[in-house]
């Protein structure tokens, strides 16, 4: 497959672009890429909406496949490009990564996106202190969660990184990055110093985001 047979569409500053062109990298897999979304708009557009109905990002083609939804993608490339370590084919062993990307997308993610909305990207007189209090508890109680999960193991899914790791761990850059108070977790630490040390993972992460202070638009 050539390089222009693999196109992804998104924004490089979100984080569901971000989890997919880690593994994109982590697998060693050429592709175009295609800014769109927020400022650089697009979504609406017919060609877009034949790909993904929904018009949002990221959305991946490869070869004669179209996908959307960043955890499918991600299942998608580690099932068809990656190796038995990244996403196991026996169901249970699969399964053991499977559960922290479903925690991470329906649990982590939404509380970590209402902290950096809230406090990030919302200008200063429109904050609003009790939403951002919340979200700062409910962040601190699930990273509290994955430092004692962390206990003893090196990576979520057991002793290898797997797609367990990609979803939580994208949020991490920001988390450690932003000028907010938080809890001493060392596994935590640990975990996301194993996880910068991953080229990969710094190309498409760790990126800055300083354009987004105050920002309450995409």
């Amino acid at each position: 497959m050539t390089a222009m047979a693999r196109t992804l569409w998104g924004r490089r500053n979100s984080f569901n672009l971000q989890k997919v062109a880690w593994l994109l990298d982590e697998l060693s897999l050429p592709h175009d890429h295609i800014e769109a979304g927020g400022a650089f708009g697009g979504l609406d557009a017919p060609s877009f909406r034949a790909m993904n109905p929904h018009g949002k990002v990221p959305v991946l083609r490869d070869g004669d496949v179209v996908l959307w939804e960043s955890h499918t993608i991600l299942r998608y490339l580690a099932a068809s490009h990656g190796g038995p370590d990244l996403w196991p084919a026996a169901p249970g062993t699969r399964a053991l990564a499977d559960r922290w990307m479903d925690w991470s997308q329906a649990t982590l993610q939404p509380a970590f996106m209402d902290l950096f909305w809230g406090w990030y990207r919302t200008p200063e007189p429109l904050r609003d202190a009790a939403r951002i209090a919340d979200a700062q508890r409910r962040c601190e109680d699930h990273y509290g969660l994955l430092d004692r999960e962390l206990t003893g193991r090196p990576w979520l899914a057991g002793d290898r990184f797997t797609l367990a790791d990609i979803p939580a761990g994208t949020s991490l850059y920001r988390w450690y990055e932003m000028d907010r108070p938080r809890p001493e977790l060392p596994h935590l630490a640990a975990w996301y110093a194993r996880l910068a040390a991953r080229p990969a993972y710094r190309r498409h992460v760790m990126r800055p985001f300083g354009e987004l202070w105050g920002r309450a638009d995409y």
